[in-house]
């Protein structure tokens, strides 16, 4: 396993290697933070391509790997720039969209859930 020293030739060569064997490869991220050091891996167990750095300026570059390896893992084309943004609506509360004609699914509406108060409370410390 020898370390890849050009970010360009490292995301080039870990896409194409999904690519070529989408159903074997495995990617791998290692933030050691007592060395202040990210590792990149992946591999399809006959190719190890490997990747790090000290520095932050990757991390941009770093996102947009990995969005790039999950749009790929999950078989879809990224949305466009312009539906990314969110759509503001101007009605509150739940709407049922109509089906779609010809389908077997009842006309339900669709269910509002409430945020539940799951979180851990801190125990406080007795007063003197």
């Amino acid at each position: 396993m020898v370390y890849i020293d050009s970010w360009q030739e490292y995301q080039e060569a870990a896409e194409n290697l999904y690519t070529n064997s989408p159903k074997k490869t495995r990617y791998s991220v290692k933030w050691k933070s007592s060395e202040g050091k990210l590792v990149l891996k992946i591999t399809d167990d006959v190719t190890c391509l490997k990747f790090k750095t000290h520095s932050s300026i990757f991390l941009g570059r770093f996102e947009a790997l990995n969005r790039s390896l999950i749009q790929k893992m999950i078989n879809t084309r990224p949305p466009p720039a312009a539906a990314q943004a969110p759509v503001a609506s101007t009605s509150r509360g739940p709407t049922a969209s109509p089906a779609p004609q010809g389908s077997t699914l009842p006309d339900a509406s669709v269910p509002v859930s409430t945020p539940s108060g799951g979180g851990v409370k801190k125990k406080k410390g007795k007063k003197k």
